[in-house]
């Protein structure tokens, strides 16, 4: 006797679950969550899943590659909620941040190229207060103490006296803040360009780190553009 077949466009949890490698439990969690439509039930209370529900799936799986896991989660929770200019928004949102952090990486660069221009015997090799690194720099002390209110600089103080004292490493930091404010980088874009050189130590190390993270966010680019791809074929496809 022949065991009756299951219909093309029924779909078990565990269906679900062996085409995205997860457990059939997060295929249920995703459903209450709002990752997936709601699933019609059997009479006897079993989820009924349709070829919607795993082409929501796939959509998520893609989305989670470029947005991450909790951005895409947000997406499909909101189009499933019916907002649909509301997930379109945090579609936006993902790619103004990744364009801010475009912004950064080529203020780094440019930093870099400024460091490079800079001959070595301006470059102080003892500790100078504020005037002093303000007259080498071409700056008014005013700008020194901005951009150490903003957090760019930290000098030490003096015993006893409690002037600024500026080592050869904030004057290279002030210098790179000049030569970036002068070409209208504002300061959230300078300050990763600062933590970078101090925590690689070397010119070549924060080159090499740039380089990676230029590779990391081309990759991260083409994710979200897939995975953009994949929700606008799944609202279409839904309407």
């Amino acid at each position: 006797m022949m065991k009756p077949t299951r219909r093309p466009d029924r779909l078990r949890p565990v269906d679900l679950a062996r085409l995205s490698g997860i457990s059939t439990q997060q295929i249920r969690n995703y459903e209450d969550a709002g990752v997936l439509p709601p699933a019609p039930r059997t009479a006897s209370g079993y989820r009924t899943f349709t070829d919607v529900h795993r082409r929501a799936l796939l959509t998520h799986r893609t989305l989670v590659k470029g947005y991450g896991a909790t951005r895409a989660t947000e997406i499909m929770c909101a189009v499933h909620a019916g907002d649909i200019p509301g997930a379109l928004a945090l579609v936006d949102a993902a790619h103004a941040a990744l364009h801010e952090q475009r912004s950064s990486l080529r203020a780094a660069s440019d930093a870099l190229e400024a460091l490079a221009e800079q001959p070595t015997a301006q470059t102080p090799h003892a500790d100078l207060r504020i005037g002093e690194a303000a007259a080498r720099l071409g700056v008014r002390t005013s700008a020194l103490r901005v951009w150490e209110a903003a957090g760019l600089l930290a000098p030490r103080r003096e015993h006893g006296t409690g002037y600024r004292l500026f080592t050869p490493a904030d004057v290279r930091d002030a210098r790179l803040i000049h030569t970036l404010r002068r070409s209208h980088y504002l300061f959230p874009q300078i300050r990763p360009v600062l933590e970078g050189l101090r925590r690689t130590g070397s010119t070549a190390a924060l080159r090499a780190a740039i380089a990676a993270r230029r590779t990391a966010l081309t990759a991260r680019t083409t994710a979200m553009l897939e995975g953009a791809g994949a929700l606008h074929a799944y609202l279409t496809s839904s309407s």
